[in-house]
């Protein structure tokens, strides 16, 4: 008797934690009367989109709505992919200049702005980022926990560069410089000098170690560097080669900032499959780089966007925006791999460019094809991360069953009016991430 009481007891533990994982212990979300763009098929897709938990379960017309589901009704507007910004530094984009490079702060600062910044990038519909350069390290950990809300981070930790390159803040005072010395910014993770083969090796597997899912350097020169003009090239072969080496063991990719053709070839030669910025490339580099599959990582960027206090950094910059004009179509007639990215630096006041420089991409490309690079193709970027990518469950930027439930919707349809993308606050009327929904006006 003693053994069927037990047994009894058994059947019931089972049936209990059976209920308790099903549906009863499953938020489930149903998305009902919607056109859908799936981030890669230009003809939109009418239907109902079940997610359960953080996944895209099923995508189909007239989904019957499972028990104690939560029911957005969409009432026919436009449900789209997460938006993803491919050059986004989270430690960077909302604080201000002076903070950085005038010593007038510290790392407790750039956390508080970074983490509520990072909220705020979300609200704007950019649900992940790929940041290449800075420390959003702890801030990545407390998003994906869920403790804080924001978007997802693929980071590369502290950008490298040799001395007198893009990542070099020292002083001319402190030349020559003792190299057992960091400075604050160096031990704080958000940018990091390093100088030949064995170096270059140590602070890449540091930087690895730290949970970087890619390696970024610097093999020319930058706007907002004093020592580096725009021509000059950074780092040697071997040097760079012996980055991509560790990356490679590490079972991810090197990407380089670098604006000239020559700077361009000598990356990719030596192994760096993706280029932050190139504006001054050639047609026949671009061949290269598709030849390899390596991608090019730019920015629509316009002269206004910008004003520097240090005339040289505004000269940099202004010679720069000259050559976007001629860089988007040339990419797009070799049909190289593109990514878009903001790169925004030093302040909230113009941090609703995100969006805008969706929209500028109308200037060489349709709007299917401006958020199709915003969504899908941002996302394969993102996918050279191998392992190392962090999130692994299902694929980003795209609508389809698997997938992660980032989604928008937006109140239009912006394949016909991509300026829709430009007004998020107005326009996008829910934003979910990882199937929780940040923001719902439908019913205001």
């Amino acid at each position: 008797m003693k053994k069927i009481y037990q047994l009894l007891l058994l059947v019931v533990a089972m049936t209990l934690s059976i209920d308790t994982h099903g549906q009863d212990g499953t938020p489930i979300t149903l998305i009902t009367n919607a056109k859908i763009f799936d981030g890669v098929n230009e003809k939109l897709i009418e239907g109902d989109i079940l997610i359960e938990n953080n996944l895209i379960k099923e995508i189909s017309s007239s989904i019957k709505a499972p028990k104690d589901a939560t029911i957005i009704d969409a009432g026919g507007k436009t449900v789209i992919p997460g938006l993803i910004d491919a050059h986004w530094h989270t430690t960077y984009a909302y604080t201000p200049a002076a903070v950085l490079f005038l010593n007038q702060g510290d790392m407790p600062e750039v956390a508080i702005r970074s983490m509520t910044g990072a909220e705020k990038t979300l609200l704007r519909g950019f649900t992940t980022v790929r940041d290449p350069g800075g420390n959003p390290f702890a801030i990545k950990k407390l998003i994906d926990a869920g403790e804080y809300p924001g978007h997802r981070i693929l980071p590369s930790g502290p950008f490298m560069s040799p001395t007198s390159g893009h990542a070099d803040y020292y002083g001319k005072l402190e030349i020559p410089r003792d190299k057992d010395y960091m400075n604050y910014w160096e031990r704080n993770w958000m940018a990091m000098t390093s100088d030949g083969v064995d170096e270059v090796r140590l602070r890449t597997r540091d930087i690895l170690k730290m949970g970087a899912t890619q390696i970024k350097i610097t093999t020319g020169g930058g706007v907002a560097s004093e020592f580096d003009p725009l021509d000059v090239t950074e780092y040697s072969t071997e040097e760079i080669k012996a980055v991509v080496e560790e990356a490679k063991n590490y079972n991810t990719y090197v990407t380089s900032h670098v604006y000239t053709d020559e700077g361009v070839r000598k990356s990719i030669e030596a192994g760096v499959m993706c280029i932050e910025h190139g504006f001054f490339v050639s047609e026949e580099t671009l061949k290269l780089m598709k030849e390899k599959g390596a991608w090019l990582s730019l920015q629509p960027v316009f002269v206004d966007d910008m004003t520097w206090d240090n005339p040289l950094s505004q000269s940099k910059f202004e010679g720069i925006v000259e050559a976007i004009d001629k860089v988007f179509p040339l990419a797009k007639k070799v049909g190289v791999n593109i990514a878009v990215g903001k790169d925004h630096l030093f302040g909230p006041e113009t941090a609703l460019q995100q969006n805008e420089y969706v929209t500028r991409l109308g200037k060489w490309f349709t709007p299917y094809e401006a958020l199709k690079i915003y969504t899908s193709e941002n996302a394969r970027l993102l996918e050279m991360a191998g392992p190392r990518h962090p999130y692994q469950d299902g694929p980003l930027g795209v609508v389809k069953e698997g997938a992660y439930a980032d989604l928008i919707i937006v109140d239009g349809n912006p394949l016909e009016d991509l300026n829709l993308v430009a007004d998020p606050e107005n326009n996008f009327v829910v934003i979910m991430k990882d199937g929780k929904v940040y923001k719902n006006t439908l019913d205001k």
